[in-house]
């Protein structure tokens, strides 16, 4: 079980960010030590992804499996990108998944992390938007249908939900509300297609919402309160969970890969308001009270992770510790990625 550790000095650069992103439990190294074979993860190269490929090799150098392999695998958007993979000692493919014939260039893996998808300019781009994250996802579930896979998924295949509900459970129906959500409900059926129709084992992970300080729910809060800018509560609740937390899940969810697929949301234990979330940060940056804007809704899009709970234990850095860490890094001017998470958005729109 993970357990929430003593407090510690927040990250204070991004050398020191990536360690604590990446750095395993020690039931992260024992569910990897009994892997058979190497770690292939599709769409490196996008939030989650250096981190994630780290967390792995490092787990796996700490039970001298030094033999597997972790192999990352993205387009790769710059020179620089690429050598931060292979300076962390993962093997790397520059790879347009999309292309003819790129599946069959891919090393066989009994290990698969599924990565892959397109959220932001989903609304300008639809037909783009589906190949990503349903029509891909088909192909990669023929190509490693003797693979055991872990797909990321979202929360947003589900409706919103009553604030006072305790959130989506797995067994609750879908019903994702616009293309994006649709789409990634499609990633969903496609893996879920293989599974039956091969015994594919896979675990759909539904995430919502990573916050690694350079990004996430929380930077987009802080950040408008900083600036002294409105903060929009129409959405009045959100979940939130420290990437290196998800990322500790996503990898031992090996571990229930089963067919039909086992479905696990992901993130954090409580149901937080975002008037307080700012009202918090707002105390942590010695900034002016906040000012907000919108009627908070009853409903939002919630996810209930007690299943993950259960089977993994609670994050080990708890919503209290994560906004300090929060403030600490805006206050110091920590780099950010400039990539808002849209979660105000209630109609699909990204």
């Amino acid at each position: 079980m993970m357990l929430a550790s003593p407090p510690e000095a927040p990250p204070d650069s991004e050398a020191s960010l990536d360690k604590y992103l990446s750095r395993p439990t020690v039931e992260t190294v024992r569910s990897l030590a009994d892997l058979d074979g190497d770690v292939l993860i599709l769409g490196a190269g996008g939030k989650l992804g250096l981190s994630l490929a780290q967390m792995a090799r490092r787990a796996l150098d700490q039970t001298g499996r030094t033999d597997l392999r972790v192999i990352a695998v993205s387009r790769f958007g710059s020179a620089a990108s690429l050598a931060r993979f292979r300076t962390a000692g993962l093997d790397t493919m520059s790879c347009d998944l999309l292309a003819e014939g790129a599946l069959a260039s891919l090393p066989e893996a009994p290990n698969v992390v599924y990565l892959v998808g397109m959220k932001f300019g989903s609304t300008s781009d639809p037909g783009l938007t589906w190949a990503m994250n349903t029509f891909l996802p088909g192909l990669v579930a023929g190509r490693f249908k003797h693979s055991r896979i872990v797909a990321l998924s979202t929360g947003n295949v589900y409706p919103l939900v009553d604030i006072r509900s305790g959130g989506a459970l797995e067994s609750d129906p879908p019903g994702p509300v616009g293309e994006y959500a649709q789409s990634c409900l499609g990633r969903e059926r496609m893996f879920t297609y293989y599974s039956e129709r091969e015994r594919t084992q896979v675990a759909l992970v539904r995430l919502n919402y990573a916050n690694a300080l350079r990004y996430g729910v929380l930077v987009d809060i802080a950040l408008r309160v900083v600036r002294g800018e409105p903060v929009d509560v129409t959405m009045s609740h959100v979940n939130v969970i420290w990437q290196a937390d998800a990322n500790d899940v996503i990898l031992r969810s090996f571990e229930l890969c089963s067919s039909p697929p086992t479905v696990l949301n992901v993130s954090g234990p409580e149901t937080a308001s975002v008037r307080w979330l700012a009202i918090r940060l707002a105390e942590l940056l010695s900034a002016p009270f906040p000012t907000f804007t919108g009627e908070p809704s009853e409903t939002a899009l919630l996810s209930n992770c007690a299943k993950q709970f259960a089977l993994f234990g609670y994050p080990t850095v708890p919503l209290g510790r994560l906004l300090e860490w929060t403030a600490a890094w805006i206050r110091q001017g920590g780099p950010l990625l400039n990539k808002p998470t849209g979660f105000q958005s209630r109609d699909g729109t990204f």
